[in-house]
């Protein structure tokens, strides 16, 4: 899954010292909200809760977490243990590297992801996020910022750092994209640098998050034809999908029209295919001051089966691999990891203006996107049947029945595996 490990809040240790991602304006109250979902706090101590200006039901003040706090990732990373998740693709952004209090935050957060990556048996490596970045400087700050990674914090010297063909695997989201910088020139020298033109102890498989018109050149990718080779030259290519299709029928037709003729190209081509799988989508209060303006539970979840017809259809197309966005995700409304399942335990002041699991009319439990993703992991692996219907919620991490065990025995590529 990817992670973003982005918020903070005032009180944390960090140099920001201040909200980031959870509100606006830093300013924590139910009208300055930068998210749309509510994460479940229960299990966090007094010196893990950042208390907001909202109230609980109960009155006692609504609190949230930082992810500077490395007890706090270690305990997401245990929620991934105890759920059977492989481990998570770090987001780091380029654009944030110039600034020493969001680096030091990133750098912070990055050994915070090692250390409960190592602690709980997980894997994870580091995604490079290209939004919003200083183009004329891109190729220079990717390099200069692998190299701090690699030689001062030694990120790939540890054993759960993962690997994919004898190498550190690498992910860069964002190149190709029409809203996006970088020019195809530009994408062309940063993945040969990785690949093949910098010092063995920098080199990595390098792994592309591209646009989902990848292949066709259209819709949400530069037209350019370089483009094509750019993105024929990464060693897996990850399209993005959240936001393309809104429910399980346009689930179908993304798979007709994207899934099977892009895992047909790659397999031609040799090169590994990554599809993403999300949840749902919501970021009303992202856009709530500009042109779009979208809606609260924009495509909702529909209890889990929007979410479980993605995963049918990749692994139904053959692919041995998917990446999960995202663990943490509460801006836009994918996230996976623990959330407020019910209007009631929402804060007082937010119960109308926030997701939450329950809000399709089914009674969920906190932890129940932790379990569906098990769940399909598990049918990735080929340990339960193929299947479209989504299997009944069991406690405990018991395993739900099945009539028939899966024949396809489908593995995940050597190396992406959990270790």
């Amino acid at each position: 899954m990817g992670y973003q490990g982005w918020f903070g809040g005032p009180g944390d240790r960090s140099l920001t010292d201040r909200w980031l991602h959870w509100f606006q304006g830093n300013i924590p109250d139910s009208t300055h909200l930068s998210v749309d979902m509510w994460p479940d706090t229960s299990e966090l101590g007094m010196g893990e809760l950042l208390q907001t200006n909202m109230t609980n039901s109960d009155g006692t003040p609504a609190a949230l977490f930082s992810s500077f706090s490395g007890s706090v990732v270690d305990r997401h990373f245990k929620w991934m243990h105890d759920n059977n998740l492989d481990g998570v693709m770090l987001q780091r952004f380029i654009s944030e590297l110039p600034y020493p209090e969001f680096r030091d935050f990133r750098d912070q957060t990055v050994k915070n992801v090692r250390a409960g990556a190592q602690a709980n048996g997980s894997v994870f490596c580091i995604m490079y996020d290209i939004s919003g970045s200083d183009e004329n400087s891109l190729v220079d700050d990717l390099r200069k910022d692998w190299t701090h990674l690699v030689d001062d914090m030694g990120v790939v010297s540890s054993p759960n750092y993962l690997k994919h063909k004898g190498k550190p695997l690498l992910g860069i989201w964002g190149f190709g994209f029409t809203d996006r910088p970088g020019s195809a020139s530009q994408a062309s020298e940063v993945i040969d640098y990785f690949k093949n033109n910098s010092e063995e102890r920098y080199r990595a498989t390098v792994l592309g998050g591209v646009p989902s018109r990848w292949r066709t050149l259209d819709g949400d990718s530069k037209t350019d034809l370089a483009w094509k080779e750019i993105y024929q030259s990464f060693d897996v290519v990850s399209p993005w999908s959240v936001g393309r299709f809104a429910d399980e029928a346009g689930a179908d037709t993304f798979r007709r029209v994207r899934i099977v003729p892009d895992a047909h190209e790659l397999s031609r081509l040799g090169i590994d295919y990554m599809p993403v799988v999300f949840p749902g989508f919501s970021m009303s209060h992202l856009t709530m001051n500009s042109q779009q303006n979208l809606p609260l539970n924009q495509i909702p979840r529909n209890g889990g089966r929007f979410w479980w017809r993605q995963v049918f259809n990749a692994i139904s197309s053959r692919c041995n691999m998917i990446y999960g966005a995202m663990f943490d995700e509460v801006d836009e409304g994918t996230a996976m990891f623990k959330l407020v399942s019910s209007q009631q335990n929402l804060p007082t002041q937010a119960k109308d203006r926030l997701v939450y699991l329950d809000i399709d009319g089914e009674a969920l439990p906190s932890d129940y996107y932790l379990w569906l993703a098990d769940q399909s992991s598990r049918m990735l692996r080929g340990e339960i049947g193929l299947t479209p219907t989504m299997p009944h919620y069991t406690h405990n991490g018991a395993r739900p029945s099945y009539s028939w065990r899966s024949r396809l025995g489908w593995k995940r590529l050597a190396g992406l595996v959990k270790r």
